[in-house]
């Protein structure tokens, strides 16, 4: 796979010249194989420098890559079987939200999650993981089949945001994502939501409300992408990495925050690099959530969800007082 992102370019120059060396076959001579094992020993060792120190803005860029695993890729590889459901049972099947039953370790789940497309046909399909009101009306009825069926919810967050047109408007996008949000919160079920690329505004928290929520080492969650941010504020988005490094997008600054519970590994160079490493990643951490989160009852366990949900951004309120007390 190609280093195509910006800011990979010293990677891309190596991967060059070892492409070109490779090229010769059965003729390269045995220093010229040498140097081919020392090129990729060396592509290995900047990768991981570089990916270790990654800016806000470059994990923005890492987490919209278009070849990044998207989540119809995850259930390939995570599920044992899986059965989709379609269809919200009002006006029609939203392709942006896909999910049904499935089997994860030997646990029957409801697993859901966006879907941006991997070709042109694909992200027309799916709108380019930007629903409309039925995706969160679907979404709606898969966490009320799996409360009926006392089957915990998995959901895979990867969206720029719900599509802002005249139709969903007219059809009520605000009013189902808000009320998945009423819905999630007292679900009697656990919750995991797991942003795995792009957590963007409402339409991330449209499936977003959980009683753990996870992100991925590169994937970003913002109440609005930065180029949007650097509009309002600077009246330029080309100051989107500015926005991008003050509004605290990425996992290791949410983890402190406490808007996310913790942060599942990447293969070095991102997800993108290696699809079965990224998966068997998110598979042992919903395996592990999953063990710790039905040891509660399900009074326990929405307590539990509530007081997460209401001690987020009592840190930074307490650092602010301090500060102004001082």
């Amino acid at each position: 796979m190609a280093y195509d992102l910006d800011f990979e370019r010293p990677l891309a120059d190596i991967e060059k010249r070892i492409s070109q060396l490779q090229k010769r076959g059965e003729r390269m001579r045995p220093d010229e194989r040498a140097q081919v094992a020392e090129l990729q020993q060396e592509l290995a060792r900047r990768t991981k420098e570089l990916y270790a120190a990654l800016t806000p803005w470059q994990r923005v860029q890492v987490a919209r890559f278009r070849d990044r695993p998207y989540t119809n890729d995850y259930i390939k590889r995570m599920c044992d079987e899986y059965f989709e459901l379609r269809g919200d049972r009002r006006f029609a099947d939203d392709r942006a939200i896909q999910g049904g039953v499935a089997s994860i370790g030997g646990q029957t789940v409801v697993l859901m999650g966006h879907q941006k497309g991997r070709d042109l046909k694909e992200r027309e399909e799916c709108n380019f993981g930007m629903a409309h009101p039925e995706g969160y009306r679907k979404a709606l009825r898969l966490f009320r089949y799996a409360e009926r069926f006392h089957l915990p919810v998995i959901t895979l967050i990867d969206t720029t945001g719900a599509y802002p047109g005249l139709g969903d408007e007219e059809r009520g996008i605000s009013q189902a994502i808000a009320e998945n949000l009423l819905v999630m919160a007292g679900l009697r079920t656990p919750i995991i939501c797991i942003v795995i690329g792009e957590g963007g505004s409402g339409g991330a928290l449209g499936i977003g409300v959980g009683d753990k929520v996870l992100m991925l080492e590169n994937a970003v969650y913002t109440v609005a992408a930065p180029e949007a941010a650097a509009s309002i504020i600077w009246r330029d988005n080309a100051f989107a990495p500015d926005a991008a490094q003050a509004m605290k997008i990425t996992a290791p600054e949410l983890l402190e925050l406490g808007v996310v519970d913790s942060i599942i590994p990447e293969p070095v160079g991102g997800a993108h690099r290696d699809y079965q490493a990224a998966a068997e990643s998110v598979k042992a951490a919903i395996l592990r959530e999953l063990a710790d989160l039905k040891r509660l009852s399900t009074d326990a366990l929405l307590d539990h969800r509530y007081q997460r949900f209401r001690v987020i951004g009592l840190q930074g309120i307490t650092e602010v007082v301090g500060a102004a007390q001082k």
